[in-house]
């Protein structure tokens, strides 16, 4: 064939099976929890799925520590809203399916605003200088209410224009498949944007920005790029949760939204892609959920957070692929017994650290009285519960260490029979 190659590219068949099963687990999860409190928190999932794989374009794909990226979801938010109550006004036609892409338009112009100076440093001087942003921006929403509404915020009605195919957004679930969709196309994007040039050079910046100038590149391009790209993602974000939430507040732009992308991204692990997205899931687990059970919740994410910080700081995401390399080498069944007394152990000592927690919160607000904890009722000011919370404490912990022995015996042997199997 006059001298031509054919190569054969194999599909990668676990790619495809990845992606049609995120896919499917966004359609059937309404189905499998049809509640309407669970439907509310998976839309705030997908909502935060988008905001902390956007934050983590930055910090895991760029190295750019940046405390002030709730600006861009949080502007992206609040022109979103603006528009939603023109439209509401019938002073603007615009269908509020693609109102989402307004808010990323939005999230993109102030990133390339914002960006081409701050993508100027990095390291510390970059995250000083996002701090100082995000701040000026939070302090303007207060300033200026016409625009940002003050404390109040500005509110809007979702149910505005002319329904399409019966949508109109009303009930929670349309809300959700609107979220699920947008939340998929926005996952994609963004993991295509890494299989790029631009998402291969900003790995290079991010570990030898020297070596990266050296052979042409501009970092500060480069950087430049990927903050207003990521803007555009956060203001995407942010224009689902004005849909969402029919209100965008001043606490859209704060300091405390920015720290909390950050610990979603951390904790499900910034140098993975697939890691936000388990963060994401599980911060707002925390922040919905754990949050409607006890006023603790910030204790509980911050001890989780620190924990993931000490034993595990590739995050969620490096704990599941360690285990997905024990089980490719066909060694993970060694690993069940330890598991179990590990998480057995680990539990009575969990729950005798949440007694304790609990009460010391009850006694603190209440000074006293009866309380209910794990379907039990008894006085909180009587000395028999601080026994028991406490010797369950101490057992729990003390097995846990021989567990946690055990199974780091086994778990460093099997990890010695992979390394002679390695070639």
């Amino acid at each position: 064939m006059n001298g031509a190659v054919l190569r054969f590219k194999p599909l990668n068949v676990g790619r495809y099976v990845t992606w049609g099963l995120f896919a499917l687990v966004l359609v059937l999860a309404p189905v499998a929890f049809p509640q309407g409190f669970a439907i509310t928190m998976m839309s705030q999932m997908g909502i935060w799925i988008i905001f902390a794989l956007s934050y983590n374009m930055l910090l895991g794909q760029t190295g750019l520590l940046s405390f002030g990226h709730a600006v861009y979801s949080g502007l992206g938010a609040y022109f979103s809203i603006h528009v939603l109550n023109m439209i509401g006004a019938g002073a603007f036609a615009f269908p509020v399916t693609l109102l989402p892409l307004l808010g990323g338009l939005f999230g993109l112009l102030f990133g390339v605003l914002f960006g081409y100076v701050t993508t100027r440093k990095s390291g510390v001087a970059f995250a000083m200088i996002s701090l100082g942003l995000g701040e000026m921006v939070f302090a303007a929403s207060l300033m200026f209410p016409s625009f940002f509404g003050g404390e109040g915020g500005i509110s809007a009605n979702r149910m505005v224009g002319k329904p399409f195919l019966g949508i109109t957004y009303g009930p929670a679930i349309q809300v959700y498949y609107l979220i699920a969709v947008w939340t998929f196309a926005a996952v994609a994007a963004m993991f295509a944007l890494t299989r790029t040039p631009l998402g291969r050079i900003a790995n290079a910046v991010r570990d030898n920005p020297e070596r990266a100038e050296f052979v042409g590149y501009s970092t500060h391009m480069v950087r430049f790029l990927m903050f207003a790209l990521s803007g555009f993602f956060a203001g995407l974000a942010g224009g689902l949760s004005a849909i969402n939430y029919e209100i965008v507040a001043a606490e859209s732009v704060s300091a405390q939204r920015s720290g909390g992308v950050l610990l979603a991204a951390y904790i499900g692990g910034v140098g993975f892609f697939f890691g936000p997205v388990i963060g994401a899931i599980v911060f707002t687990f925390f922040v919905v959920y754990i949050a409607g059970l006890t006023k603790a919740w910030l204790l509980y994410l911050g001890l989780f957070f620190m924990a993931i910080v000490m034993f595990a700081p590739g995050g969620i995401a490096s704990i599941v692929l360690m285990n997905l390399n024990v089980a490719k080498h066909g060694l993970f069944g060694r690993l069940w017994k330890p598991y179990g007394w590990v998480a057995a152990a680990g539990l009575l000592a969990f729950l005798g650290f949440v007694a304790v927690v609990e009460m010391t919160y009850h006694l603190s607000d209440t000074g006293g009285g009866t309380m209910k904890l794990f379907g039990l009722s008894f006085e909180v000011k009587s000395l028999a519960p601080w026994l028991a919370a406490l010797a369950t404490l101490g057992a729990g912990g003390f097995l846990y260490r021989l567990a946690w022995n055990r199974f780091r015996g086994e778990w460093d042997d099997i990890q010695r029979i992979i390394a002679e199997k390695a070639p």
